[in-house]
């Protein structure tokens, strides 16, 4: 197949939402939104957000290689005291549909959250820490990721 010419990560990361010892994924349906909000409106659950990093290492004369490095971090969100209209409006605009949990704390849903206690970046899905220290256990700099070419456009 074909190779890398030179060191390549590869990040892949999902999250899943425990509430009340049960783990929820995307609800995917409007009825699923309202009735997970109803479920957690003023009490809290924990956003799991696992990760892998791979390195892809260009091929040599003897084949090409791998190592990676792969974690959970997790924290705990806390919901407002929401009412009914509100479900109903946020569940409406379509954003928790497609959501561990129901929710995100980037977008409209963040109104709905009283606080995050952990990683804040890994409730939205990547914990930029976590990469910044995998990236170090994999022998490359992190700070190559800022330069112009890797940069988001």
């Amino acid at each position: 197949g074909a190779g890398v010419e030179a060191p390549t990560l590869v990040l892949g990361c999902d999250s899943v939402f425990e509430f009340e010892g049960r783990a929820h994924g995307k609800p995917y349906e409007p009825e699923v939104a309202v009735e997970r909000w109803r479920a957690q409106a003023g009490r809290q659950g924990v956003l799991h957000s696992g990760h892998w990093l791979g390195l892809v290492l260009p091929e040599s004369g003897v084949g090409s290689g791998m190592a990676a490095e792969a974690g959970v971090v997790s924290a705990v969100v806390r919901f407002g005291a929401v009412t009914e209209a509100e479900i109903q409006a946020y569940v409406a605009t379509g954003e928790p549909l497609h959501c561990a949990g129901a929710f995100t704390v980037d977008g409209a849903g963040a109104a709905l959250v009283d606080g995050v206690d952990g990683d804040p970046n890994a409730v939205i899905g990547l914990s930029v820490a976590w990469l910044r220290r995998a990236t170090a256990a994999l022998g490359q700099d992190f700070t190559r990721l800022w330069e112009p070419s890797n940069a988001r456009r």
